[in-house]
């Protein structure tokens, strides 16, 4: 379903200009060009209305997050919402870009982030928009030529066909999990699992939430 056209949105995007990054003239190197400090980058791709971000930024300080979204109406929601729960973070580590995962290769520096978060994307559910999906085999190349040696990628849906067409691009690029889960909230992976807004609505539905991790190994 299409977000309605949220009023004043221009406005309220510039109300939160402290945490709105803009597209930057050179590729961000490094999470001190940005934070000001060092520590983990992290990058959110599609961070719809900002819940997980928010919600790993309070749980992990010490790490540096940047969440994507290219729906402008979408990032108002975002937005307010990490303004609203600014003083429920003890660092000041978490910016939001307005931004498409196509642009990544001129946003960050080759083997610049250490963990990349894929959650609940579009799953293009057409043959013919195969091309389209985030973990397309083109997507996936372009995270790990933006991930460091070593670092994860972690991807998270309710769409079983599109966690098994995932696999399989990641099969055919020759790339190995370190987990894989059809159930992840009756797996031993979901202890430290932060919920998306999807994902609690899901949940509660009885829907079973896939999920994968995989280290970039360079």
């Amino acid at each position: 379903m299409r977000m309605r056209k949220k009023k004043h949105g221009a406005e309220r995007l510039e109300a939160c200009g402290e945490i709105l990054l803009e597209r930057p003239g050179e590729p961000i190197k490094s999470p001190e060009e940005i934070f000001g400090r060092g520590g983990e980058l992290r990058l959110e791709i599609g961070c719809g209305k900002g819940g997980f971000a928010c919600g790993m930024a309070e749980k992990h300080p010490e790490a540096n997050f940047i969440a994507l979204e290219r729906v402008n109406d979408v990032m108002v929601v975002a937005v307010e919402k990490a303004m609203l729960k600014k003083e429920q973070r003890s660092a000041d580590n978490l910016r939001f870009m307005i931004a498409r995962a196509e642009d990544l290769s001129e946003i960050f520096e080759k083997s610049s982030v250490d963990v990349i978060y894929l959650n609940f994307s579009d799953p293009w559910p057409k043959k013919g928009h195969a091309k389209r999906r985030l973990t397309y085999r083109t997507f996936l190349n372009s995270y790990f030529s933006i991930l460091k040696n070593g670092g994860k990628l972690c991807f998270k849906t309710d769409n079983k066909g599109l966690f098994d067409f995932t696999l399989e691009e990641l099969a055919e690029l020759g790339v190995e999990c370190d987990y894989v889960t059809y159930d992840l909230h009756s797996s031993e992976y979901a202890e430290n699992n932060v919920m998306t807004e999807y994902e609690t609505n899901f949940s509660s539905q009885g829907i079973p939430i896939c999920a994968l991790s995989l280290t970039n190994k360079k």
